[in-house]
């Protein structure tokens, strides 16, 4: 049998039971022959690749698997890379979340400021692992969920030579529930944006034009595990004229989302230790040897849908569409080459190709992709280069952020909190 080795890259994740599910559901299509699980934390990685091992045995299948804290070990002749990584671990998160609120910012760990320093923490990381991958595996490649997912995906894919696609599970889900909701399978459905940043903007079943009729009656979702979901009234809907990812709620409903924040007894981030705790305990358990149902409460379903399906599509260059985090390619009109949007492509195993959409004229969603851009630019800039102006640039265009005192006081605390992980400002 020919070698297919996969590099699960913070393997000590508590998500990482949803990914070995889905390597187990796909077995006959994807026939993986080593597994290399990977992390800095030893303790969790014993614990969670211990589970691992139960499960891909439980399954009777014959894997060779890895488990190892030396990052070249597990990327050498690897095939696939997933990273899952969380610089300062979920310390760092319950910074990002509560030092906001102090300045009357959203406090949150994929926009606004306290995601810009998500960014700032694992852009520098990612790069390292992606120079890793063109010494250790260059023909492999790299599919990350980990956050903030698009704009690692535009740092990865302008500043390395590796084949990477950014993944998140807010578009399967999007799917999903429009489906659900009007009662309807084989829809076609536009998407488009960029990672938490983006729309539904039609939806046809065949030759007939459903969107009008949901513009009409409003359309809500079921919203994320990890966000406090209001939902979008149908006015909301019909003035922009699409229907919006839940993480736009922060931007829709900025001081309401504020004031919850301010009076949560706990923030996401203390909700997540607890519920990590548990999971790690309950994964300790030699008579666990399936993905537990608890791992749901944790806000990452159908990730292993997302992911396992993304690499059978690209070992078995299937040219299924998947919506993912690539370069625009010349897809959308509004939007530079080279900037990361978040829309469907057809995947091989060459390539993953954004399909156009040709004369797409939603101003609203264009400004709003625009703006956002622009911000993870200079983001990154700030993130590869340790620029106080860029990342001051950056937050005084982030529509969460704007205003310069409370920014720029924000910004050195938060520089300050997160300094052991932000080499490049010193």
């Amino acid at each position: 049998m020919k070698k297919l080795k996969v590099a699960i890259i913070g393997a000590g994740s508590t998500y990482t039971p949803e990914l070995i599910e889905g390597m187990i559901m796909r077995k006959q299509s994807l026939p993986i022959t080593h597994l290399a699980l990977m992390d800095i934390d030893e303790t969790k990685l014993e614990v969670v690749g211990n589970l691992s091992e139960r499960m891909i045995d439980n399954a009777k299948l014959d894997i060779d698997v890895l488990q190892t804290k030396d990052l070249d070990e597990a990327l050498k002749d690897a095939d696939f890379v997933l990273a899952q990584i969380r610089v300062g671990k979920l310390a760092a998160r319950v910074l990002d979340e509560q030092i906001p609120l102090k300045y009357g910012f959203i406090g949150q760990e994929t926009t606004g400021i306290g995601g810009f320093f998500k960014a700032l923490r694992t852009i520098p990381v990612m790069i390292d692992i992606a120079k890793k991958m063109e010494q250790l595996c260059p023909d492999a490649w790299l599919i990350n969920f980990s956050n903030p997912s698009g704009i690692l995906a535009e740092a990865l894919q302008n500043h390395t030579k590796i084949k990477t696609v950014g993944l998140c599970n807010v578009p399967i889900n999007m799917f999903s529930e429009v489906h659900e909701g009007l009662g309807e399978e084989g829809l076609d459905i536009e998407y488009l944006g960029l990672n938490h940043l983006s729309y539904i903007t039609g939806i046809k079943k065949g030759d007939k034009d459903l969107f009008p009729q949901v513009l009409e009656q409003g359309f809500n979702g079921k919203g994320m595990k990890n966000i406090p979901v209001k939902g979008f009234s149908t006015n909301l809907i019909q003035t922009i004229e699409a229907i919006p990812s839940p993480y736009l709620e922060y931007f829709y409903f900025r001081e309401e989302k504020l004031e919850h924040l301010r009076h949560e007894e706990k923030c996401r981030g203390e909700v997540c230790m607890d519920i990590e705790e548990s999971l790690l305990e309950l994964y300790k358990k030699q008579t666990i040897k399936t993905k537990p149902k608890e791992l749901e409460s944790r806000g990452g379903a159908r990730y292993s849908e997302a992911a396992i399906s993304l690499v059978d599509s690209i070992y078995n260059d299937t040219k299924d569409i998947h919506v993912v985090n690539v370069r625009n390619q010349g897809a959308l009109s509004f939007m530079e080459d080279d900037d990361v949007v978040e829309m469907a492509c057809v995947v091989g195993k060459d390539a993953v190709k954004p399909i156009a959409i040709p004369g797409f004229d939603n101003d609203h969603v264009k400004e709003m992709m625009q703006c956002v851009k622009a911000y993870e630019r200079h983001t990154i800039k700030a993130a590869l280069t340790g620029s106080d102006g860029e990342a001051m640039k950056a937050l005084l265009i982030h529509p969460l952020v704007g205003d310069y005192q409370k920014a720029y006081d924000c910004y050195e605390e938060m520089k300050q909190a997160h300094k052991k992980y932000l080499s490049q400002f010193q």
